[in-house]
């Protein structure tokens, strides 16, 4: 069958025969379909083209022809009409070229303005015609149509399959769908046990990188799905512990659309994860489930709450071993934003939410001491008598946790004793003339029979050194138990206790601690307990001076009153502190620097702590002046020997016996008579003179 339409100009040129089936599945089912497309050369040889001229391009075999990205065979047809290569484009049918107008028509214009024909089943037409492009262009249109017809109609399908739950989506390691399509859990313990003990731990230790490396450290491995169907055993990483704890399906919850395309980058597209509330389908109860519902809800709280986006989602981050107790649950009260923690030149909380987003100043930073120190107060205060029963459900729960470890670590080694039978098993049926298969199968048979030796080995330690862990509560220590309470704030600061094991306690009872400054040297500390109870409290932090007090001129003027009385630094310090004053660098106390230090600006000497004459003993003052001579001529003869006399307690001062001997012998010294004078402890009521 030939056509008016095609000329010696186009014959002069090839004639390209473009093959495309959407999917791989087509390519092996449609063979008919494929083997049509391959006989349209005798079609075109019938248009007047010779064998030889007539080339096929089938390089898209199994590419979708929604776009033109990934169509390699596509674009090389393309460049080739734009080299004005191509004389006639045969296909089956416009659908094989292209379903999207947008790669549609430019081919269309390239074929015009080259004049290259483009035909089909029904005919050829030349798209640099008004008639032929109208053609071309409505079978276009109705090719894109179709294809959108086609979709709706597999998705609506879909959909009405995943509403019911019946879709058969990929199971994660743990649970197997049957030929049946009845979904059960893996009949292998070890995978179950493993799977479940990935749960447990979590919800003990509430970090899946905690979990991870507990695993590790038992040496355990975690199940994982392959894509050919079969269940591998890996090294347990944070990002597999992260996946099993989030996967809806060990909550036995079929749920479809948890992720949404929003683009394309690089040519590929680009997948985004929805929050729960925006998953498409949740069909409940679907699965056999290692976990409840609400367990699974619950997780992923938690999971939410470890990841710290303080400024986009104002979650708490897991507990860090950094000496802010606070981090993570401390909110500024001023502007509402979450406070972070900063370690330099001491540990304070800090609000730079405004800084960061709007150029602003800092809204406000707080030292961390005093405030964890008031807030940690009240936590003990809000400590009920239970302590004794979460101890006990915690101990008990450590328990399970310890015998779930064990479990899945006895499995373990029972899945390696059953490797090293295999292995022994396809070592003994080759044949020993077969070295080469032989030499393998004894290599894998060692290598198995090492690693089940080394899990057993590391089997029986664990074992040994467990045996007197996780110990039960006597009646008696019971009471002694609840006799602790009082002594919660001494347990609270021993060496062993954590950093992050202290944050973690703190966070049972307090889901947030507001913070902001009412003046200059005060903080007021508002608790929200979880439950929605609330505490308000106000902290003294330390300040630069005195008068950045609130109370510092009244502190200032008492001072001064207590020191014209008489009253001694220390007396008054204490005195002061118990009235509710303080010092500026100190958050509840006052020193006895302070007293000193405004008693001395103010020109308030202080009675001396010792009386100006005792009965029967001079100073070297008082014999200065009874004998007028200088005292500095009495301290040269002390410094150089000539005198010995100690500073005797408990006044610490040179002392003399108050008689006319002494006034003698000093006179004789100073006549130079003598040339020494020794006296003796002021209990001795003589002085010896030597000369």
């Amino acid at each position: 069958m030939t056509s008016d339409l095609v000329m010696p100009r186009h014959l002069c040129r090839k004639a390209v025969i473009y093959i495309r089936q959407s999917t791989p599945h087509q390519v092996l089912s449609n063979q008919e379909s494929l083997r049509l497309q391959y006989a349209l050369r005798q079609r075109a040889h019938d248009l007047g083209w010779n064998n030889a001229d007539v080339e096929i391009i089938d390089a898209d075999l199994g590419q979708s022809g929604a776009a033109a990205e990934h169509r390699l065979g596509f674009k090389d047809l393309i460049a080739r009409v734009t080299l004005g290569e191509v004389g006639l484009i045969l296909s089956s049918e416009v659908t094989r070229l292209a379903r999207n107008c947008s790669d549609w028509y430019p081919l269309l214009d390239l074929c015009g303005y080259r004049q290259c024909l483009i035909g089909d089943r029904d005919g050829v037409y030349d798209a640099g015609s008004a008639n032929g492009r109208l053609l071309l262009g409505l079978k276009g249109t109705i090719s894109e149509v179709e294809l959108h017809t086609l979709r709706g109609r597999l998705t609506a399908g879909l959909l009405s399959k995943a509403e019911r739950g019946d879709l058969a989506l990929a199971l994660p390691a743990g649970l197997t769908r049957s030929a049946q399509g009845v979904v059960t859990k893996d009949p292998d313990h070890a995978v179950q046990g493993c799977v479940a003990l990935v749960f447990s731990s979590f919800l003990e230790q509430r970090s899946a990188a905690k979990v991870m490396r507990s695993l590790r450290a038992r040496g355990l491995n975690l199940p994982r799905r392959e894509p050919c169907g079969e269940v591998s055993w890996t090294p347990p990483t944070a990002g597999a512990v992260r996946r099993m704890l989030r996967n809806p399906a060990y909550a036995g919850a079929f749920v479809y659309g948890r992720t949404r395309t929003i683009g394309s980058a690089g040519g590929q597209a680009v997948m985004t994860r929805l929050p729960q509330g925006q998953w498409r389908i949740v069909v409940q109860d679907r699965y056999p489930a290692y976990i409840d519902w609400q367990t699974f809800e619950r997780i992923q709280a938690m999971l939410r709450d470890n990841h710290a986006e303080y400024l986009r989602h104002g979650t708490r981050g897991t507990p860090h071993d950094g000496a802010a107790l606070l981090q993570g649950v401390a909110w500024c009260g001023e502007c509402g934003h979450k406070l972070v923690v900063q370690y330099r030149n001491g540990t304070r909380y800090a609000c730079t939410a405004l800084q960061r987003t709007q150029g602003a100043a800092m809204c406000q930073r707080l030292p961390a001491g005093p405030i964890d120190a008031c807030v940690v107060d009240a936590f003990f205060e809000a400590v009920a008598p239970a302590e004794l029963e979460a101890w006990e459900r915690t101990q008990a729960d450590r328990h399970q946790a310890a015998e779930a470890l064990d479990r899945a670590e006895a499995q373990q080694v029972e899945r390696l004793r059953y490797q090293a039978r295999l292995a022994e098993r396809q070592f003994n049926r080759v044949d020993p003339d077969n070295r080469l298969v032989a030499a393998e199968l004894e290599r894998r048979w060692e290598a198995a029979l090492r690693e089940l030796r080394q899990a057993e080995e590391a089997l029986a330690r664990r074992r040994a050194t467990s045996s007197a862990q996780l110990p039960c509560l006597t009646a008696a220590e019971r009471a002694g138990f609840c006799a602790l309470a009082p002594r919660l704030p001494e347990l609270w600061h021993r060496p062993g206790v954590t950093r992050a094991y202290r944050k973690a306690l703190l966070r049972c009872l307090i889901a947030k601690v507001a913070l902001r400054r009412s003046t200059r040297n005060r903080v007021g500390v508002r608790i929200v307990w979880h439950g929605g109870a609330t505490t308000e409290l106000e902290v003294g932090i330390a300040v630069g001076a005195l008068t950045s007090l609130a109370r510092g001129a009244e502190m200032e003027a008492r001072v001064l009153d207590l020191a014209r009385a008489g009253t001694e630094d220390a007396v008054a310090a204490a005195l002061l502190t118990q009235e509710g004053f303080r010092s500026p660098r100190q958050h509840s106390q006052v020193l006895v620097n302070t007293i000193r230090a405004i008693r001395l600006r103010h020109r308030v000497l202080q009675a001396p702590s010792h009386p100006r004459r005792l009965p029967g003993w001079l100073t070297v003052s008082q014999l200065a002046q009874q004998l007028g001579i200088p005292r500095r001529w009495i301290d040269q003869r002390i410094r150089s020997g000539s005198i010995v006399v100690g500073p005797h307690p408990p006044v610490a001062l040179h002392l003399f016996p108050d008689n006319e001997a002494t006034l003698a012998s000093f006179r004789s010294l100073r006549a130079g008579e003598i040339g020494r004078l020794c006296f003796d402890h002021p209990t001795e009521k003589q002085g010896h003179q030597h000369a």
